[in-house]
Parts: structure tokens; C-alpha cells; sequence
């Protein structure tokens, strides 16, 4: 395997995508599920919250990988509705965490065409957050770079009972007949309306399920699982996802046309 290009907080340096990835195979929308900054932290006898804070700089390089690496969209599972329930100094930490990073890297995100899109229940966050979340998705509407959502008080089947009620108030109004309800009336509800469903997804930790996040639109997502803690996601760890990835025969619940 080639060396692996380290990334630099200057935008006019691009991290070149490595030899052994296919540049015609690559994935459209990659999805994460950002786990294990806590047992980052706890190997290293550090509090959790240093680990929140390392995971931060981990999806940067994440994204800055992606976007120089060919992908179209990253989406990343930041906090879910079942969140709430950590210990409340821990919630606050992660909500301040959250404003500091928009205010900080807002500026550097627009110098990249970045797009930014914030997923989720946004009335439930703090009023300074979701301000701060208004104006990012505002400034980077009309960027032409990578599309980066994240997920943020998010959870699948709230999502879901939500683009249910809205079609049901649609019916019960006259504007559409229910027997005319189809998969794409109802991906139109969703907050991904408009985008293409994940390529793939990846999990850190070592963890096996997918939480509550993107239930709909994961149907036919590849998924690779890697024992890497979130905070040492590199670019490394992204090739080889990206060569699991490649690896396998997406059949989309047909056959392989090249074996039957």
C-alpha cells in the first residue's frame, strides 16, 4: 500500500487519493457512525471530553479526505435523540463543543465550497446553537464542493413517524391520495430529501448495529465495521473502508449479472 498523504489545514493543499482506490469505484455518500471517543479517552486516562474534542479533528480530516479523494457527500452521526440521556455535564460539553467548532470553522468550510447541511430535530438544541446551525447552512447553500450533513438530535424512526404524520396531514387535507403513496412521496419527507441514499457506511469501534441512524435510507448501504476508535480515524483506516468498499458486488437484492 502507497504512503498516505497527511492532511493540511491549507485548502490550496489537496490530499491525493491513493494508488490502490479504483477513482471510477469510488462511493457517491459515505455515512459515520463516530464511535468510541470515550474509550479513546479512558485508554489514555483522559476525561471523555477530550475524546469528543479529538473526534472533532478526526471528522475534519475525514471530510477534508473525502472531498479530495472524489466523494460527493459525507454524513456524519453527531448526537442522537437518545444522547439526551448521558450525564447532563456531558450533553452541555458537547452542545458548547458544538457552537465553538461552527464558529471556528465555518470561514475555513466556506474557502472549501463545503455545503453544510444540519439534519434532525434542530428545535429541540439550544437557541445560540441552532442560530449558529441557520447561519452555516445559509452561508454554504450555494457551495459547490461537497455536500457535508450532520446529524445532529437525530434519530431514524423519529424521522420516519415524522414523514409519516406530514403525508398523513396531506391526505386528511385532499392535497394526496393515500393509494398513491410511494417509496418517493415518502423519501421526499425525509430530512435527506433530495439527496442520494449512503454508498456506505462506516462504524467505529468495533461496534455492530446502526444505532438509529438513517433507517430508510441505509437499505442498501455497504457497511464496514473497523475496531479503530473514532479519534484515530485517519486516512489510513478511510482507505481501507473505501477498499472494502470496492471490494464487494453491489446486487441491490438482484443477481450478479456477471454469474447468472
Amino acid at each position: 500500500m502507497s504512503r498516505l498523504p497527511a492532511t493540511s489545514t491549507d485548502p490550496h493543499l489537496r490530499a491525493v487519493r491513493p494508488d490502490e482506490l479504483d477513482p471510477l469505484r469510488m462511493p457517491d455518500h459515505v455515512a459515520v457512525i463516530m464511535d468510541g471517543n470515550g474509550r479513546w479517552a479512558k485508554s489514555r486516562g483522559l476525561p471523555r471530553v477530550m475524546g469528543h474534542r479529538a473526534g472533532v479533528e478526526a471528522l475534519k480530516t475525514t471530510l477534508r479526505l473525502c472531498s479530495d479523494w472524489g466523494i460527493q457527500a459525507l454524513t456524519a452521526y453527531a448526537f442522537s435523540t437518545e444522547n439526551w440521556s448521558r450525564p447532563g455535564d456531558e450533553v452541555s460539553f458537547l452542545m458548547t463543543l458544538f457552537e465553538r467548532v461552527l464558529k471556528r470553522e465555518l470561514k475555513s468550510l466556506e474557502q472549501e465550497r463545503v455545503r453544510i447541511r444540519f439534519l434532525g430535530d434542530l428545535d429541540g438544541l439550544p437557541e445560540g446553537l441552532q442560530s449558529l446551525i441557520t447561519d452555516a447552512m445559509e452561508r454554504t447553500a450555494e457551495n459547490q464542493g461537497i455536500q457535508f450533513n450532520v446529524c445532529t438530535n437525530y434519530g431514524g424512526r423519529r424521522e420516519l413517524v415524522r414523514a409519516a404524520q406530514r403525508l398523513a396531514e396531506r391526505a386528511v387535507s385532499g392535497e394526496l391520495d393515500p393509494q398513491l403513496i410511494d417509496e418517493n412521496h415518502l423519501a421526499a419527507e425525509l430530512f435527506t430529501s433530495g439527496m442520494p441514499d449512503p454508498d456506505l457506511l462506516i462504524r467505529t469501534s468495533g461496534e455492530q448495529r446502526i444505532s438509529n441512524f438513517l433507517l430508510w435510507q441505509l437499505a442498501y448501504a455497504e457497511i464496514h465495521i473497523t475496531d479503530v476508535h473514532w479519534p484515530d480515524f485517519d486516512a489510513q483506516a478511510l482507505t481501507e473502508a473505501l477498499l472494502d468498499f470496492q471490494s464487494r458486488t453491489r446486487r441491490f437484492g438482484g443477481l450478479d449479472s456477471t454469474k447468472s
